[in-house]
């Protein structure tokens, strides 16, 4: 048997999408993602420049900065008030995205 020794940095993850997010999502509502680079906001979205680059260009500018009218809610909490990309995310945890309302 032998062992990974990356086991140790990856993390699972939900990601649960607004609906006007599905098409960019292959037309699904939830993704499981596995990060092998650490458990981050920043790598969930890396890992999403890769796999699903036209959902990820809708939640990240081209600086690389979460865009300022997407939140994002990491196990609940609103990831500014967190530690925004840098955010840790843990194995089995959930980050949703919720598109910011505006009016008046």
């Amino acid at each position: 048997m032998s062992v990974d020794p990356h086991e140790g940095n990856r993390a699972r993850v939900t990601l649960r999408l607004p609906r006007m997010l599905h098409a960019n999502a292959g037309g699904v509502g939830s993704l499981r993602v596995t990060l092998t680079d650490g458990g981050t906001l920043g790598s969930l979205l890396n890992e999403l420049a890769r796999t699903r680059p036209a959902l990820e260009r809708k939640l990240r500018d081209e600086a690389g900065t979460l865009r300022r009218h997407v939140n994002f809610y990491v196990d609940g909490e609103e990831c500014r008030a967190l530690r925004g990309i840098d955010t840790v995310l843990r194995d089995g945890g959930e980050v949703r995205v919720v598109p910011s309302v505006a009016g008046g």
